[in-house]
């Protein structure tokens, strides 16, 4: 059995998010595997470095699957390319050591959020943006941002109501960038818990509208309650960047 490493972009607009659903076929997770499965004649399950939400895109989110076949990773590269659908994309397929998973060996993930801080409208990347045009105070953000990295529980940025696993996660940077009427925050850490990206972006968009001072935010941390951090950004405006092993 070999084991191999895909690497894929998508735009998440229509899809119920990454993971196969019961209820549902409208995943990347399951589209991802039924043409896999096709192609190669045998039942694929596919691992991902990690979930991403309904409507939240990729621009690089790498995967791992193991399969027996003597399909080249080139041949099947240009089978996947011609089948899958127009938005979700194969960048690349490897070989991978017989070890190797997609989610337990990733080390780091980037995500990046798009803000469109204009009222003049954004006809063509409207999927892509969340659109806010309160006017924003950059430094008060940054300032809010440096109090977030670190290791921390980020209970309080979560809507998971019950979690298996710990609350501590390290965020290693936040960089807040902005390019003419667009505002762009990139997150790096080891890991996000669900919708953590989403509402530490709306805590930091109300401390550049002057809704939160950037001193409340260890507050926030200690508190570990959802009520206490801002609001949940929506998904559109969220692309899993980069992830790195």
């Amino acid at each position: 059995m070999n084991n191999y490493r895909l690497t894929l972009s998508y735009d998440g607009t229509k899809y119920n998010g990454w993971q196969r659903l019961g209820s549902t076929e409208n995943t990347i997770q399951c589209k991802v595997e039924t043409t896999l499965s096709r192609l190669l004649g045998q039942t694929i399950e596919v691992s991902a470095s990690g979930r991403t939400d309904a409507g939240v895109h990729a621009r690089r989110q790498v995967c791992s699957f193991r399969a027996e076949t003597i399909v080249s990773c080139e041949e099947l590269l240009k089978e996947l390319r011609r089948y899958l659908p127009q938005d979700v994309g194969a960048l690349d397929l490897s070989p991978a050591p017989p070890r190797f998973h997609a989610r337990l060996n990733c080390t780091e993930k980037t995500y990046l959020y798009r803000i469109w801080n204009s009222e003049t409208p954004n006809v063509f990347e409207r999927n892509y943006l969340y659109i806010y045009s309160v006017p924003l105070d950059m430094e008060a953000m940054k300032a809010a941002a440096t109090l977030l990295c670190g290791e921390h529980d980020f209970s309080a940025f979560t809507s998971a109501k019950q979690m298996k696993k710990s609350p501590v996660r390290r965020i290693d940077s936040i960089e807040i960038k902005r390019k003419g009427e667009e505002i762009q925050l990139f997150f790096t850490g080891n890991g996000f818990l669900y919708h953590m990206v989403r509402i530490l972006t709306g805590t930091l968009l109300e401390v550049g509208a002057g809704k939160r001072k950037p001193a409340e935010l260890p507050d926030i941390l200690a508190s570990h309650e959802r009520e206490q951090a801002g609001f949940l950004a929506p998904a559109k405006g969220l692309i899993l960047w980069d992830v790195q092993y």
